[in-house]
C-alpha cells in the first residue's frame, strides 16, 4: 500500500477547520465550566420546529459541555391561539397581557401542559436530563399584583405579576443531580392567586437567585440596536449605566428584555446578553465562538472584553 507524504496527507484532511472550531471554544470552555447560564426561551425559536430542534441540540451540548444550563420560558403565541380557539379575547395593556381568571386557566394550561412538555420532550431525546417544573412548585417565584400605567394612572390588568421572592432551592437540586430544569414563568401570589409573569422578567430574577454567570435572552431581532430604527447597526457590548440611559427610548417589545439583563449584571450575573433566536444555534455561537452574535450587557467595572461578542 502506498502511503501519501506528509504534506498530502495535510492537504487532504478536509476535518482540519473543524477542528480549528473546537479550538476556538476551548477559553470558553475552560472558563464557563461549571457554570449557571439561564436561557429566557422565546420568539420565533418556540414556534419554528428546526429552531426548536437546534435550541435543544445546544442546551444538551452545554450540559455535556460541563455547564449547568436553566431554562426559563413563556408562550406568548401559543397562548393566543389557544384563547383564539376558546373564543376568548386576547388584548393588551402597554405590552402585557390582560390576564382575567379565564386566561390565567389558558395560560397555566398552555405553558406547563404544552409549552414545557414539548421542550422537555426534545431535550430529553438526547438524554435524561430535562425536568419541568413551573414558578409555583416548591414556592420557586413568588409574584405581587402589577398593575400598567397608562398616562400616568394605574389600570388593572388581572393576573400579572411581579416577583418579589425567589426560592431557588429545588432549581439548585436539579442542577446538582445532573438535570436541566425547564420552568413555566409563572408564579404564586402573596395573596394565594396564581399569577402570569414575564418570562424576561422571571428568568432575571432566577438568574441573579442562582449565581449565574450569564442570562441568555432568545428574541427576534439581531440585538439592541444603536439607533433604531434609523440604523440596524447593533450594540455589541454596552455597560449596565449606559444601557440604563437608553432604556426611557426603547421600544415596548424590547424594554423588559433589557431591563431584565440590567437587573441581572447588577444583581451580581456575570453577563446579560441578548440573541437573534432566529439564527440556528445562536446559543453555541454566542458562549464559545471569538466573535458571537448579538449584545452582551456587563457590568460598569468590567473594562475588558469577556468574549462572545457580535
Amino acid at each position: 500500500m502506498q502511503i501519501a507524504p506528509k504534506g498530502e496527507q495535510a492537504r487532504n484532511n478536509t476535518a482540519l477547520p473543524k477542528a480549528m472550531t473546537l479550538i476556538e471554544a476551548l477559553p470558553w470552555l475552560e472558563r464557563f465550566h461549571g457554570k449557571t447560564v439561564v436561557i429566557k426561551f422565546g420568539g420565533n425559536a418556540m414556534v419554528d420546529e428546526d429552531l426548536k430542534s437546534a435550541f435543544a441540540q445546544d442546551v444538551v451540548f452545554l450540559r455535556y459541555a460541563g455547564l449547568h444550563p436553566v431554562v426559563v420560558h413563556g408562550g406568548g403565541p401559543q397562548i393566543s391561539a389557544q384563547l383564539a380557539k376558546l373564543g376568548l379575547e386576547s388584548s393588551f395593556t402597554n405590552g402585557l397581557r390582560v390576564t382575567t381568571p379565564e386566561t390565567m386557566d389558558v395560560v397555566r394550561m398552555v405553558l406547563a401542559g404544552q409549552v414545557q412538555r414539548e421542550l422537555v420532550g426534545l431535550l430529553n431525546e438526547h438524554g435524561p436530563f430535562a425536568v419541568g417544573m413551573t414558578g409555583e412548585d416548591a414556592h420557586t417565584m413568588t409574584a405581587v399584583k402589577r398593575y400598567a400605567v397608562v398616562d400616568g394612572e394605574q389600570v388593572d390588568i388581572g393576573l400579572v405579576g411581579d416577583i418579589v421572592n425567589i426560592e431557588a432551592g429545588a432549581v439548585k437540586a436539579l442542577i446538582a443531580d445532573g438535570r436541566i430544569p425547564v420552568i413555566s414563568s409563572i408564579a404564586r401570589g402573596v395573596d394565594g392567586h396564581v399569577y402570569n409573569i414575564n418570562a424576561d422578567t422571571a428568568a432575571s430574577a432566577l438568574a441573579a437567585a442562582l449565581g449565574a454567570e450569564m442570562l441568555v435572552v432568545l428574541t427576534d431581532v439581531e440585538g439592541l440596536y444603536s439607533d433604531w430604527p434609523n440604523s440596524d447597526d447593533v450594540i455589541s457590548q454596552l455597560g449596565a449605566s449606559e444601557l440604563e440611559k437608553m432604556l426611557p427610548e426603547l421600544a415596548s417589545g424590547m424594554l423588559p428584555k433589557m431591563e431584565g439583563c440590567l437587573r441581572a449584571v447588577r444583581s451580581g450575573v456575570g453577563t446579560a446578553r441578548v440573541l437573534d433566536g432566529r439564527v440556528q444555534h445562536s446559543l453555541l455561537l454566542e458562549i464559545f465562538t471569538d466573535e458571537g452574535i448579538g449584545t452582551m450587557v456587563v457590568p460598569d467595572d468590567e473594562a475588558t472584553v469577556l468574549g462572545g461578542l457580535a
